[in-house]
């Protein structure tokens, strides 16, 4: 019974000496949210976390600024794909001698024959893309 009492005892103190640390732990905790609620620790460490992620793009950009212009000209370029195309269509529409002319005296060319005119003009469009077009717009199931 002896080494009974004895392993008992042991026993208790080993649990008394985890419910002190559990104990701690529960004080550590409510003292530190009690200086800051959880809001402010989540924005202070998403804050921390994204002035790693600048400062690491940062170095990265400061190593590769060859790639970083190329990237930046590339979306640049993407960006006003619209007004660039609008402004080299403006200037080959203008600088086709008889353009408009043909236009209007070949019937075929009217916008009311069912084929897109842009389809059989002389541009590069027309000419690598007017016999898909005019399949397309011939079969019934391919109608734009």
């Amino acid at each position: 019974m002896n080494s009974l009492k004895r392993q008992m005892l042991e026993d208790k103190a080993l649990r008394d000496a985890a419910k002190a640390l559990v104990e701690a732990d529960r004080q550590h905790l409510r003292e530190n949210f009690s200086n800051k609620g959880l809001a402010a620790r989540a924005i202070e460490r998403l804050s921390e976390g994204a002035s790693d992620v600048y400062e690491e793009a940062a170095a990265t950009a400061s190593d590769n600024k060859g790639a970083l212009a190329a990237i930046v000209a590339a979306l640049v370029l993407w960006f006003a794909r619209n007004p660039i195309s609008d402004l080299l269509n403006s200037e080959r529409a203008t600088s086709a001698p008889g353009h408009a002319d043909d236009a209007q005296e070949d019937p075929e060319l009217q916008p009311d024959s069912g084929i897109d005119p842009d389809a059989l003009s002389a541009h590069a469009h027309g000419i690598l893309n007017c016999p898909l077009h005019r399949a397309a717009e011939a079969h019934p199931t391919l109608e734009l």
